[in-house]
């Protein structure tokens, strides 16, 4: 027996039956072109928006403030100052010097020694104390210095707290 799109014709062929099926409910060419426009689109953009969440998430900043400054003389020769310093950025900060008016002040001047992290998860201020020999009344620029090379600065007054 043949299947049942092949008929035997009169003179002994067979001859396949072609069936166009037409239906009414097809899209246009024009419909479906802007359908795939628009999905291709929103593809692109949700890939876009994936890779800059990458790429912002591997690309930390460093921001340190100075805030605070306790400024201290236990005797004629040995003063120092304590600067609180804040890590309000999105990556981990090494400190690596301190400055008092551009400066550098001796890695063994400093407590904690650098090289430090500042943590930027932590909330919580660092303490920094610095033996440096300040006059009363004086300004002072402060800047602490990062591993990549940032200069965070604030200008205090010796011998005057703030903060």
């Amino acid at each position: 027996m043949l299947p049942l799109n092949y008929t035997i014709t009169p003179k002994g062929g067979i001859e396949r039956k072609m069936k166009i099926l037409k239906s009414k409910k097809a899209l246009s060419p024009v419909v479906a072109s802007i359908i795939l426009i628009a999905v291709t689109v929103a593809v692109s953009i949700a890939v876009a928006a994936w890779m800059g969440a990458l790429t912002f998430s591997f690309m930390g900043t460093e921001q340190l403030t100075l805030s605070k400054i306790t400024w201290t003389s236990t005797t004629w020769t040995t003063r120092y100052f304590t600067i609180t310093v804040n890590n309000t950025g999105t990556k981990d900060a090494t400190i690596n010097q301190i400055l008092v008016n551009y400066a550098g002040v001796p890695s063994t001047s400093v407590i904690p020694q650098p090289p430090f992290i500042l943590k930027a998860t932590v909330v919580t201020s660092t303490l920094i104390k610095v033996f440096y020999a300040y006059t009363n009344g004086t300004n002072y620029d402060i800047s602490v210095v990062t591993s990549d090379g940032y200069k965070f600065t604030n200008t205090f007054q010796g011998g005057t707290n703030q903060g």
